[in-house]
């Protein structure tokens, strides 16, 4: 992909998120404990034409990326209508996959087991809204792993760039950073905190351009 196409595709992304009210601005509280100038709240992708719209932006950064994968899986709960959502979508664009995903607690009864859908195996692609300490990553490539196929690689829609958090202190890495690095995964990102800045910059939204002072500030104190 180039940069110049994948940068086109952040910036739609970044307006659509914020035109369905995903990517919200004002002072939010993070996991981490930060205030943060911006909130993206995934869930609220909630109704048939926001999630398939979601799911072409997933698609085509994947198949632009040209990651090789064989699977989908979702981690539960978000990456669950995730998985389903971009495998439609993969499908239309020609990439028929499969995908599976976890359940929180094991059933005993029926199939039993922890997971659902096609049988995971070959090269898996996880898929979820963002990496925020790494925890779902772990737990889904541990799944991964005990049913004999590999994990290749993670799809997120928004990497913050922003510094972990490591026994309540700021790490010198951010959670993506960590998956690359750590567990070896190459993350695929739809846009990132630097696509959310230019696109404030752009000054196709006066109003919102009024919050890019604020979010390059928080940028500059816990950025990577």
């Amino acid at each position: 992909m180039s940069s110049r196409s994948q940068l086109a595709l952040a910036q739609s992304f970044v307006e659509f998120s914020v035109e369905a009210g995903v990517l919200r601005f004002g002072e939010f509280k993070t996991k981490a404990g930060r205030l943060s100038p911006y909130f993206f709240n995934a869930g609220l992708f909630n109704d048939g034409a926001k999630l398939g719209r979601l799911a072409e932006f997933y698609a085509h950064r994947l198949l632009d990326a040209k990651l090789e994968f064989d699977m989908l899986f979702g981690p539960a709960y978000k990456g669950i209508t995730l998985a389903a959502a971009v495998s439609i979508e993969l499908a239309r664009l020609g990439k028929n996959v499969p995908y599976a995903y976890n359940r929180k607690e094991a059933k005993d009864h029926g199939e039993g087991g922890t997971l659902v859908g096609a049988p995971v195996q070959g090269r898996v692609l996880i898929i979820d809204d963002v990496i925020s300490a790494g925890t779902s990553v772990r737990e889904s490539i541990a799944m991964i792993q005990a049913a004999g196929a590999t994990p290749c690689g993670v799809a997120i829609a928004l990497d913050r760039q922003e510094k972990a958090t490591e026994n309540g202190n700021d790490a010198p890495y951010s959670a993506v950073q960590w998956v690359e690095r750590q567990l070896g995964l190459p993350v695929c990102a739809i846009a990132t905190l630097t696509d959310l800045l230019q696109y404030l910059q752009s000054g196709s939204d006066a109003q919102l351009g009024t919050h890019f002072a604020s979010v390059a500030a928080y940028r500059d104190r816990y950025g990577v």
